[in-house]
């Protein structure tokens, strides 16, 4: 697919690695709309030219009503980039006592369900487009994060809901092959998110000194240049890809 073909609906749109996909894929010639539970998305879609639709994925049918506004207003739908999550910070067995069925449950619900409902909605659109050249239809993309995979103390619910999404991602793939959609994940490494942007400066360094190389905090502009190769890229089709800088998660 070519990057200004797309119409893309972005989750978590109206900061951190949602906003950055969104400005990259607009200033590339596509078209965004921005998916996110926080208002200030409006503000921050008037300013790069990207509709703006209050929504919570973790609410089946506010991600319906959303997704389907959203290409209503782009005229199509062609890419889902799933940026929405939590963090969910907190140990299984805790100082205030054992962690709460309910909180786990609510961070698997952002987390990995809404990254679900959200391929379901943007697939069921994307199933009735014209196909391109290669027979594609569209693309979805999932964030993921390394604590799929090294989870550490106190990760137990977000390490849970993002090896989920790991999980979600090939039987994803092979189903909608037929349909010439195709779905790949990205597992981030320690980016500068607006989290990370709000601790010091030392800590921030200390962060980053624990990556190989290059010994930094990742850039959301770099995870938008994954998307877009892989929006390019035909064959990146039922693949978790590791954006990490070769990190392998300590303990804590």
């Amino acid at each position: 697919m070519n990057i200004k073909d797309t119409l893309a609906v972005v989750t978590g749109g109206a900061s951190g690695l949602g906003r950055a996909v969104a400005e990259r894929l607009i200033a590339q010639g596509g078209r965004a709309a921005l998916l996110d539970l926080s208002e200030s998305g409006r503000e921050v879609g008037a300013g790069m030219g990207a509709p703006f639709f209050p929504c919570d994925v973790s609410v089946e049918g506010q991600v319906n009503s959303a997704v389907t506004a959203a290409c209503e207003a782009l005229g199509g739908l062609n890419l889902l980039v799933n940026c929405a999550g939590v963090v969910g910070v907190g140990k299984l067995l805790g100082r205030e006592g054992p962690m709460s069925g309910e909180y786990f449950e609510r961070v698997v619900r952002i987390n990995l369900v809404g990254t679900f409902l959200c391929d379901k909605a943007a697939a069921a659109i994307m199933r009735d487009n014209a196909p391109n050249a290669d027979g594609e239809r569209g693309v979805l993309v999932h964030t993921a994060s390394v604590a799929a995979y090294e989870g550490q103390i106190g990760q137990v619910a977000y390490s849970a809901s993002k090896a989920g999404i790991v999980g979600l991602t090939l039987p994803v793939a092979r189903e909608l092959a037929p349909f010439g959609i195709r779905c790949v994940t990205i597992a981030p490494g320690i980016f500068m998110t607006p989290m990370l942007a709000s601790l010091s400066k030392e800590v921030q360094d200390s962060l980053g000194k624990q990556v190989p190389f290059p010994p930094r905090l990742g850039k959301p502009e770099e995870f938008a240049a994954l998307v877009q190769s892989i929006v390019e890229i035909p064959t990146l089709n039922g693949e978790v890809i590791r954006l990490d800088g070769a990190i392998r998660m300590q303990p804590r």
